[in-house]
C-alpha cells in the first residue's frame, strides 16, 4: 500500500516501497483515523473503529428513545455479554470476570481484601506501569521492587530470590509497557503458588495483541481493558479471579454491582457475590462498554493469532530497519518474545514526537525514547515513512 502524497504525506523514497505483506491489512478501511494521519501509537490508545463508534451510537440511540428502561434487558444484557467476551479472549468462563473503569480500580479493590497481616511482602518491578507499585506505596507492607539488569525485562531468577513465605502477592506485567518484553507470566505464577502467595498479572499490554490463556498460564488474577490492543477506549477494563485460589479476597471496598442481592436495596447488610462479580463496585459507564463491545467485534473477526502474526512481521520489519539505520531499539533480544511496543532510543523524544506529529505521523514518548507500536491495521509502509521522517526530518 502506497501513502497518499499529499502535504501530510510527502512521496516515500524508493527504497522504502518494497511491499510486506500483511494479510490483514484490509482492516485499515475500519479505522478512519487513517484518512488523515498514520497511526503508530496503539500501546497508548487503540484506534477507533467504525463498529466502536456505530455501537456507541446505537447506546446513545436506545438512551434517547427509551431511556432507563433499557436497564431492564438490552443494557443488562450488554454487561453479561462483556463478560463473556472478555472470558472468551482469555479462556475464562463469564463468572470468572470482573468489570471496572480501570486496572487502578481493580488494585484497589483487591488491595482492600488481601490479608497483609502475616504476610506483609509484595513484590513488583521498576519496569511496571507505576500504577502497580503506586497501589501498595502508602500501605503498611513491604513492597519489593525488583531491577532490571538490562532495562528490557527482569529475571525470573530474581523472582526466584525475592518471593518467599512472607510474600502476599507478586504483581507485575504480561508485557512491560517499557520495553514490550513479553514475561513467563506462568513461571511467575508457578514462584508464587510454590511459595504461598497470590499472582497478579497486568495484562494491560498484552490482550489483544498477543494470545492469552490464564488457565494455561495459572494464575490467580489478570487484568487488561479496552484502551490500548482490545480497541475499546478509556473507562472499561476487567479482572479475572481464579476461583479456587481467591475466594479468600474479600473486598472490603464495596459497590452495589457487588452485592449479590443487589435489587433488594438493603442497607442493613452487604452479600458479596460468590463469583469474581464480588470486586465489581459501581455502576458500569455504558458508554465505555459499549465502545468495547464494538472493538471485541473487530478483535474477534480478525483473531488474535492472525493478529500477533501480521503485527510481528510489521514490527520485525520496523526493527531491522531501525537497525540498519544505526537506531538500535530497545527491545527483547528474541523476536519470540517481543511485542508491538518498539522503543527507539532518542535524545529528545518530546521534540520529535511533535516533529513527527506534524508531518502525520501519531507516535508517543517515554523517557529518553520514541515509541512507536505497529498493529495489525497498519502496513510497512507506515513505519518505513515514519524512520525516514524521524531520522533523516
Amino acid at each position: 500500500m502506497t501513502l497518499s502524497c499529499s502535504p501530510i504525506f510527502p512521496p516515500m523514497p524508493p527504497t522504502l516501497q518494497t511491499p510486506l505483506a500483511n494479510p490483514l491489512a484490509h482492516w485499515r478501511a475500519e479505522f478512519p483515523i487513517f484518512e488523515k494521519v498514520i497511526y503508530l501509537n496503539s500501546c497508548s490508545l487503540g484506534a477507533l473503529s467504525r463498529a466502536a463508534r456505530g455501537r456507541v451510537e446505537g447506546y446513545l440511540d436506545q438512551w434517547g428513545a427509551r431511556g432507563a428502561a433499557n436497564w431492564y434487558d438490552v443494557w443488562w444484557a450488554a454487561l453479561a455479554d462483556l463478560r463473556l467476551r472478555y472470558g472468551a479472549l482469555i479462556n475464562a468462563r463469564p463468572g470468572e470476570i470482573a468489570l471496572h473503569p480501570s486496572v487502578s480500580s481493580i488494585l484497589g479493590v483487591i488491595g482492600s481484601g488481601l490479608d497483609t497481616s502475616r504476610r506483609r511482602r509484595i513484590v513488583t518491578t521498576r519496569l511496571d506501569f507505576p500504577t502497580v507499585p503506586y497501589q501498595w506505596l502508602p500501605r503498611d507492607v513491604e513492597v519489593v521492587l525488583l531491577e532490571s539488569p538490562d532495562g528490557i525485562t527482569v529475571p525470573i531468577e530474581a523472582f526466584e530470590a525475592a518471593v518467599n513465605d512472607q510474600t502476599a502477592l507478586v504483581a507485575t506485567s504480561h508485557v512491560y509497557f517499557t520495553s514490550g518484553a513479553i514475561q513467563n507470566a506462568g513461571a511467575i505464577a508457578e514462584i508464587a503458588r510454590r511459595n504461598g502467595a497470590l499472582s497478579l498479572i497486568d495484562g494491560y499490554q498484552a490482550a489483544g495483541q498477543i494470545p492469552v490463556d490464564v488457565q494455561a498460564l495459572g494464575v490467580d488474577f489478570y487484568t487488561s481493558g479496552g484502551l490500548k490492543w482490545l480497541l475499546g477506549g478509556s473507562g472499561i477494563t476487567f479482572l479475572y479471579a481464579r476461583p479456587d485460589t481467591t475466594a479468600s479476597v474479600v473486598p472490603l471496598a464495596n459497590g452495589w454491582f457487588g452485592h449479590r442481592e443487589q435489587f433488594a436495596f438493603d442497607p442493613t447488610g452487604f452479600t458479596p457475590h460468590d463469583d469474581a462479580r464480588r470486586f465489581e463496585t459501581g455502576t458500569p459507564a455504558l458508554p465505555s462498554v459499549h465502545a468495547q463491545l464494538g472493538g471485541l467485534d473487530v478483535i474477534e473477526a480478525a483473531g488474535v493469532p492472525a493478529i500477533r502474526a501480521a503485527t510481528s512481521a510489521l514490527t520485525e520489519d520496523l526493527i531491522a530497519l531501525a537497525h540498519e539505520r544505526g537506531a538500535h531499539p530497545k527491545v527483547a533480544p528474541d523476536a519470540i518474545d517481543r511485542t508491538a511496543i518498539v522503543m527507539i532510543p532518542r535524545s529528545d523524544p518530546r521534540a520529535d514526537v511533535a516533529r513527527l506529529a506534524d508531518a502525520g505521523f501519531i507516535v508517543d514518548m517515554r523517557p529518553g525514547h520514541v515509541r512507536v507500536s505497529p498493529y495489525f491495521y497498519n502496513v510497512a509502509d507506515d513505519h518505513r515513512a515514519f524512520l525516514e521522517v524521524l531520522l533523516d526530518g
